[in-house]
């Protein structure tokens, strides 16, 4: 049983394919970009557990040890007496705003817009991620293709430079024929070298944005369902690209801080409480004591620092708002483009087809015309060459054709893990936030499941 094993394990094995869509999961499991966005969320969730706690009591203690001294003089007595004592004494205080005039309430709504902000803001970096892997992917096939072109080109002039050395020994062509296919067979290796180099780099762009080297990369089977309506895919990009959804969100937020800072103005009415301990040493005298109240209070002037904070919210809406604009506009633009891209892709891999065929049946024609002496070894050579190049255009039309259709759905905000229903567990951006929302203290049993959720982040 041994001996059969052992040659079952040294005898080669095809190599997996590897897929788009495997690519596609690699790059979404391992991307430090994600995973760097996925943190500033969290901490986007932790300000408005920050923001809740405004409006929740404030507990706090104070303790302190004194050393009193002193002496005691009577006019009508010369002698002094002098008094010393040590006291020890803690309070336990209390707090809880009970109205500011919405003051807290719509700061802790803009931290949830800001948060819903983060969300979009994130989905689109993973639309960027996906779309990055997409072009990767594609460029280590493109690539590689080129290079067995390269080689393929390369074993033929190597044919075609001993067939014309064998033609010049019997006088058939001149020695310039075998000139300028020795010239043609040091520009094919040099083209094969540039097309290795193209490789190693799509290589590295891969393995960096995968997180593993690619192995045995397959062209994808066919194109993802884009559509074809433009009018639409703009509308529908307004209405659902994470960009613009960011932008939206980024409005509300500031609108929501010029009322908070508008009310900051206002008077603040508090729920006070204290109770207090002290203790003399060397003596029998104790204090307990306790106080409940309600105060109000108002800042009149601040050196005009209030209003100027509403003026600086207020403009900050306004550069929110333009950007909304702004965003908008780039994305439309940004589908015409991709749909403009993914025309012209298509347009160039069909004429490169036809051109395939045409120079396929040039080339075979020259070739057989060469062998009875009626074209020169130039013409052999400059059909080869067409041929090539025709070969070529054809491997990058057909990357760049699928690059573009993914680039539509990047743009209609569809080239998501969901969306393009990926075999992943997906980044839960409700689950953090549910936890931290309350602000859960830290021995609490909700804070110390938030612990362990820390604890797992960290160590991933």
């Amino acid at each position: 049983m041994i001996l059969p094993l052992t040659l079952a394990l040294l005898l080669p094995r095809p190599a997996l394919t590897e897929t788009l869509a495997d690519a596609l999961v690699g790059a979404y499991e391992h991307s430090g970009l994600l995973d760097q966005n996925r943190a500033l969320l969290r901490a986007a969730d932790e300000d408005v557990a920050s923001a809740q706690a405004a409006l929740k009591p404030v507990l706090r203690w104070a303790g302190g040890l004194t050393q009193n001294f002193g002496s005691t003089r009577s006019s009508s007595r010369v002698s002094s007496q002098s008094t010393q004592s040590l006291t020890a004494s803690i309070n336990l205080i209390g707090e809880l705003l009970l109205y500011d005039f919405g003051a807290s309430q719509y700061r802790i709504e803009a931290t949830k817009e800001t948060v819903l902000a983060t969300r979009q803001t994130l989905l689109d970096l993973e639309q960027r991620v996906l779309l990055r892997t997409v072009a990767a992917y594609m460029g280590v096939v493109e690539a590689s293709d080129v290079v067995e072109l390269r080689n393929n080109n390369l074993r033929l002039l190597t044919q075609e430079l001993r067939a014309a050395r064998d033609r010049f020994d019997v006088g058939e062509v001149t020695n310039t024929d075998v000139a300028l296919a020795e010239a043609q067979l040091a520009e094919a290796r040099s083209g094969l070298a540039g097309a290795q180099g193209a490789l190693l780099r799509a290589v590295e762009e891969y393995q960096n944005v995968v997180g593993r080297e690619p192995s045995n990369l397959s062209t994808p089977s066919k194109l993802p369902n884009v559509g074809g309506n433009l009018k639409g895919a703009k509308a529908l990009a307004v209405r659902t690209h994470p960009s613009v959804l960011a932008a939206q969100h980024q409005v509300a937020a500031a609108r929501l801080a010029v009322s908070s800072n508008e009310a900051a103005m206002s008077p603040r009415v508090t729920l006070q409480g204290s109770y207090g301990l002290s203790e003399t040493f060397d003596s029998k005298r104790s204090n307990r004591s306790g106080s409940v109240g309600v105060q109000a209070g108002q800042t009149i002037y601040q050196g005009g620092a209030l209003s100027s904070a509403v003026r600086r919210a207020k403009a900050q809406e306004d550069a929110q708002r333009a950007n909304l604009h702004v965003v908008s506009r780039e994305v439309v633009q940004e589908v015409g483009n991709a749909y403009a891209s993914l025309i012209s892709a298509r347009a160039q891999l069909e004429s490169s087809d036809r051109q395939i065929r045409a120079a396929r049946a040039a080339f075979e024609g020259v070739r057989e015309e060469a062998d009875l002496g009626a074209r020169t070894t130039v013409d052999v050579l400059d059909a080869e060459q067409v041929l090539l190049d025709a070969e070529s255009t054809r491997v990058s039309a057909r990357a760049n054709l699928y690059i573009a259709a993914y680039a539509v759905l990047a743009a209609t905000g569809q080239l998501t893990a969901r969306d393009l229903q990926l075999p992943v567990q997906l980044y839960d951006v409700t689950a953090y936030y549910n936890l931290v929302k309350d602000g859960p203290a830290k021995y609490s049993k909700q804070g110390q499941a938030l612990d362990r959720v820390l604890k797992a982040l960290q160590k991933d």
